[in-house]
């Protein structure tokens, strides 16, 4: 009878230090959050709106649309930036993605100029109104309308 005692005893302290430590731990923010919160800091007249669903909505003037995505269940992509500006972009606009694609995949702010540039100059007559191209392990998409240019950059989920 001592031994049951004991026994249920030891288990409930087990399960009352292990209720204490889970409370104990901190709070831990989404990922997502943080890195929206640094390109609010980051990029001068860039504003945070709000989440929806994985997608963090920004604004800025040099842009027309401008998101950062984050990874949801089976998705290939870590994070997504995705901006559209006019179909000719202004070197605002380059800026801008050069400096948040900067921020969010980690990458010297140069490297993500010229993968940007590259990407959204590429496209015309003999290539089309729709370029891929990888540089410096990101994926780029770029692609035209007759009035927008877009952006969308993303670094698969192994790299």
């Amino acid at each position: 009878m001592t031994l049951n005692l004991n026994v249920r005893g030891a288990i409930l302290l087990a399960a009352a230090i292990t209720g204490l430590a889970v409370l104990a731990s901190p709070a831990r923010a989404d990922q997502c959050d943080d890195i929206a919160k640094q390109l609010g800091n980051g990029i001068d007249g860039l504003k945070v709106n709000f989440k929806a669903a994985n997608i963090i909505y920004l604004t800025h003037p040099a842009a027309k649309e401008l998101s950062l995505g984050c990874r949801a269940q089976g998705q290939t992509y870590s994070n997504e930036l995705y901006a559209k500006g006019d179909r000719r972009p202004t070197p605002q606009f380059y800026d801008l993605v050069a400096s948040a694609a900067a921020i969010i995949f980690t990458l010297p702010k140069d490297d993500t100029t010229t993968g940007t540039t590259r990407c959204l100059k590429r496209m015309g007559i003999l290539r089309g109104d729709k370029v891929s191209m990888r540089y410096k392990r990101l994926n780029m998409e770029c692609t035209r309308s007759k009035t927008d240019a877009a952006i969308a950059i993303t670094r698969p989920k192994d790299e």
